[in-house]
């Protein structure tokens, strides 16, 4: 699927793991992603991860996982993991 601009639409599930919960990991990415122009989720996971799920334009998603691998100030990132939906 391509949106006005010609890119292609894409939907990602991403794994942050490391030191990403009570920092604001969240709500950081929450914010970014609507900067980007993204729509989706951010949650908690119980073993201590944070799992976001996005929707939009490739080159924005691209953005965003990029900037999971240092998230916000606070945070320690061990790991980012993408799976691309079609």
């Amino acid at each position: 699927m391509k949106e006005q601009s010609g890119e292609e639409n894409v939907r990602v599930r991403i794994r942050i793991t490391g030191r990403v919960q009570g920092v604001g990991f969240r709500a950081a990415v929450r914010r970014h992603a609507a900067n980007l122009g993204l729509s989706g989720t951010a949650e908690n996971l119980e073993d201590g991860s944070v799992r976001i799920e996005m929707r939009g334009a490739r080159g924005a998603i691209d953005q965003l996982v990029a900037w999971c691998h240092q998230g916000p100030p606070a945070a320690e990132v061990d790991a980012v993991e993408v799976i691309e939906f079609s």
